[in-house]
């Protein structure tokens, strides 16, 4: 996907966003329910303007920021390598905000007969699979991949650790797509496996690195 059309695109979603909570504003209540616990129990509130506008408002800032950084990184030349592939993830994390917003908007409107969280984890596991996509195709930098003191110290270092971690996160994800059939036991299922996927890759890249040193 091209830099230009990923642009278009997560904008578009954005305007939807927003132009939806414009659609809705006065028929949602004065306090937006805003988060809900692992028991799928409200614990959070904000004013409604906040609950209407505030995700389209993290969005826009969110997008610049992944404009930014390629620009600013002292490797980028190495992600304008894999940019397809980051641009790719860049949409799929605003169409995930979008799909949270408008969760959310739609359970405030009374619209309650699902679970925020089993409509939620299906996405966060796709977000998961588009990672380990795009590290199968990471080159070293700084902003963007598993990013640790030994992956940034070795060009053999980051390509192996993110191979490996690719497969994981991929593993990760449909694990947790398919946590929307354990009931509650889902979350924790899905902390578990996110834990377990980012101290795997984390713990190889230091092994990589003691080797190599060592050679």
């Amino acid at each position: 996907m091209s830099t230009r059309t990923t642009l278009v695109i997560t904008l578009i979603m954005v305007v939807i966003a927003a132009a939806f909570s414009a659609a809705v504003y006065d028929r949602l209540p004065a306090q937006v329910a805003s988060h809900w616990n692992i028991h799928d129990q409200v614990d959070g509130y904000m004013p409604r303007f906040w609950g209407a506008f505030l995700t389209p408002l993290i969005s826009l800032v969110m997008l610049g920021l992944f404009w930014l950084i390629p620009s600013i990184d002292p490797l980028k030349v190495n992600i304008a390598k894999f940019r397809e592939a980051f641009n790719a993830f860049i949409a799929m994390i605003m169409a995930f905000l979008l799909y949270m917003h408008l969760l959310t908007v739609f359970w405030n409107l009374g619209y309650q007969n699902f679970r925020i969280s089993q409509a939620m984890l299906p996405a966060m596991g796709l977000i998961f699979i588009f990672a380990g996509l795009m590290m199968m195709k990471a080159k070293r930098n700084f902003f963007i991949g598993i990013r640790t003191p030994w992956t940034l110290s070795s060009d053999r270092v980051w390509d192996e650790t993110h191979r490996l971690g690719s497969w994981i996160f991929i593993a990760m994800g449909i694990i947790t797509m398919l946590t929307i059939f354990f009931g509650e036991l889902g979350i924790y299922i899905m902390l578990f496996a996110l834990l377990v996927g980012v101290m795997i890759p984390v713990v190889y890249s230091y092994i990589l690195y003691q080797e190599e040193t060592r050679s």
